[in-house]
């Protein structure tokens, strides 16, 4: 039980930050927010996603071609311009690279306006940092694994976010339905959406990319926005309206 209670948190910790912060705040500004909750968010961010911390102007960068260059050879990570999700996860994982060690020359219109914390962006992404956090989780699981077979969730453990983002990039961008023509292919995979907490309303989000609320239809729940709209009332973030 340790063990499931361990991943069902991690998974979801990791992905919420991930939606939350580098997704809609870095790459999209959905919301503003106090240098105080920016730096805690960036915090958590970086502790909730440690093996596989995303660095948010990386993130951003990549995110913003990704949806100027939709489904296109310019698009950093189209499912189809890759013959299975291995070689899009290397060919995303190198794009993001480039940009975190910034060797590569990114266009003026997609930099500016996301989080920097130089400290948390060395840290995070350090070599030390990724192994210190591998060896934790591997620690929980000799302590707590009851069984040979719950080993075999650990490699998700240390990989965690290149894995929430192939299967977004993946399932969708080429299976499920579309409300909208975006002259693209992307797609809502599911209608219900608590696995990936809303990521996979591709088609929603690619139509409306400032909006917060990744559910357009009445049946479409994005389960994320809820707990964006509390903090909202509670004066933690400031919604802007798309």
């Amino acid at each position: 039980m340790p063990i499931l209670i361990f991943f069902i948190s991690h998974w979801f910790l990791s992905l919420f930050f991930q939606t939350f912060f580098q997704h809609r705040y870095a790459s999209h500004r959905m919301f503003t927010t106090s240098k105080f909750w920016e730096r805690v968010f960036y915090l958590m961010a970086y502790l909730f996603e440690g093996a596989s911390f995303l660095n948010p102007r990386a993130y951003a960068l990549m995110h913003r071609e990704h949806h100027a260059y939709s489904d296109t050879e310019k698009d950093p990570h189209s499912p189809h311009f890759f013959t299975d999700v291995f070689q899009m996860m290397v060919a995303t994982i190198n794009t993001f690279r480039d940009h975190l060690k910034k060797t590569s020359d990114p266009e003026a219109r997609f930099t500016g306006y996301y989080p920097e914390w130089p400290l948390i962006d060395r840290i995070g992404s350090s070599i030390l940092s990724r192994l210190s956090f591998g060896a934790a989780y591997t620690w929980f699981y000799i302590a707590f694994a009851s069984h040979w077979w719950m080993f075999l969730l650990l490699p998700v453990h240390y990989l965690m976010g290149p894995i929430h983002g192939a299967i977004v990039n993946w399932c969708g961008h080429k299976y499920g339905y579309s409300n909208f023509d975006n002259n693209d292919k992307s797609k809502n995979t599911t209608p219900f959406d608590f696995l990936m907490l809303g990521e996979l309303f591709q088609n929603n989000h690619h139509r409306h990319p400032n909006s917060a609320n990744f559910g357009k239809r009445w049946f479409e729940i994005d389960p994320v926005y809820p707990v964006m709209r509390l903090m909202h009332r509670l004066r933690i973030i400031r919604l802007r309206k798309a």
